[in-house]
């Protein structure tokens, strides 16, 4: 291997740590369409909460909200509670919503504006059409990791356990006032982008480092700085980024989403400590478990072993929750974690989206339910 590569520096966490970030969008009360404000927005409520982080995303119709390093997932969800609120009082001004989902239902990609910044220009003008469509919104997931040399196993541990993670948020069904037949459409309109999509299977810190190192020394990352992998390292934080997730409409389904990931990454990381093999899957099986996700949703079909054994997501789900219950009971996010059960009886946001839009034949109604969730289907 080159040894031209330089060394990445992790920033090691000592304890699990949690953080999050969630893309959040601003529509019209009355077309319902999305409307590029996020700027005053921000400019707004920022001074009069300088306690919470709000950043400025892609798009100009988006406002991120991002927690700060904690302990637990209440913390985290009660900090992005707050956030919401603040949020919410100033959009009440300006005379918008705030909305949240994977994508917009008939929103026009050509007529939302991209947030004046560099990189996101440098990334329209490499990307032309497919970055231009990138009307979408996610959920990131940071949980603290205590040495590089765990990244990879843990990442690799995580992917086979992708579609779990992206049934549960899935909320993108809908596409330029088009039904796609997908619960997630947003996972197959990101993986478009040549540094997104899913990882390569890395069994080293070091393979990662000269990996960076080619992808920079041939111009892949010149444009951005860095690859956008649905998993990847954040060796700036001393974390690993899950990004799998749509942006979830509502608090309560994200607290799920968030206990899921820090429970499996806590569990992968405490299997390393007993000399335990963490689980991996053949690239094959990964790439189509993310389809079958995107597509089915939570009825999906999915392969959960190197010998292409296959149980239905929600059954993987019932059973992740009755083996990770006791860690999340230790991690303080039991009551999040079984909100999994709640989802499975209830139904995904895209379940919800799709059944508003079979009784009204009207996406702007979609719209106003989604809207109405981030009001009423709560935290704990």
């Amino acid at each position: 291997m080159n040894n031209a590569a330089p060394h990445i520096e992790f920033n090691r966490s000592p304890a699990p740590t949690i953080g999050v970030e969630w893309e959040v969008g601003l529509v019209d009360p009355e077309s319902r369409d999305l409307v590029p404000k996020a700027v005053e927005l921000i400019d707004l409520v920022a001074p009069r909460h300088p306690e919470l982080h709000f950043e400025r995303e892609f798009l100009q119709n988006t406002v991120e909200l991002v927690t700060g390093v904690h302990t637990s997932v209440p913390d985290a969800v009660h900090e992005l509670e707050r956030g919401v609120e603040a949020l919410r009082e100033g959009a009440q001004e300006l005379g918008v919503k705030l909305w949240a989902s994977g994508s917009h239902p008939f929103s026009d990609w050509r007529e939302q504006p991209v947030s004046p910044k560099m990189t996101y220009a440098e990334i329209i003008n490499r990307t032309k059409y497919w970055g231009s469509q990138m009307l979408i919104w996610g959920v990131h997931v940071h949980v603290g990791i205590s040495h590089e040399d765990r990244v990879w196993p843990i990442i690799n541990a995580l992917m086979t356990k992708y579609p779990h993670m992206l049934a549960l948020s899935a909320c993108s069904p809908a596409w330029e006032g088009v039904d796609t037949g997908y619960a997630s459409n947003r996972t197959m309109l990101y993986q478009q982008l040549p540094t997104a999509g899913l990882p390569y299977q890395f069994g080293s810190w070091r393979e990662w480092e000269q990996f960076q190192h080619d992808q920079a020394t041939s111009g892949v990352t010149s444009h951005t700085g860095s690859m956008h992998f649905d998993i990847r390292p954040a060796a700036k934080w001393g974390t690993i980024e899950v990004r799998v997730a749509d942006a979830t409409s509502n608090l309560r389904e994200l607290s799920a989403v968030v206990a899921l990931t820090h429970c499996l990454v806590v569990h992968y990381d405490r299997m390393i400590d007993r000399g335990e093999q963490l689980p991996t899957l053949q690239p094959w099986h990964v790439a189509e478990n993310k389809w079958r996700a995107a597509r089915y949703g939570m009825e999906a079909l999915v392969v959960t072993s190197r010998d292409t054994e296959e149980r239905w997501v929600t059954q993987e789900l019932s059973e992740l929750v009755d083996v990770l219950s006791p860690l999340a009971e230790e991690l303080g996010c039991l009551a999040e974690l079984k909100l999994i059960d709640e989802i499975v009886e209830r139904g995904a946001g895209y379940t919800r989206q799709r059944r508003v839009h079979t009784l009204t034949g009207d996406w702007k109604q979609v719209v106003d339910a989604t809207c109405a969730e981030m009001v009423e289907m709560r935290p704990l």
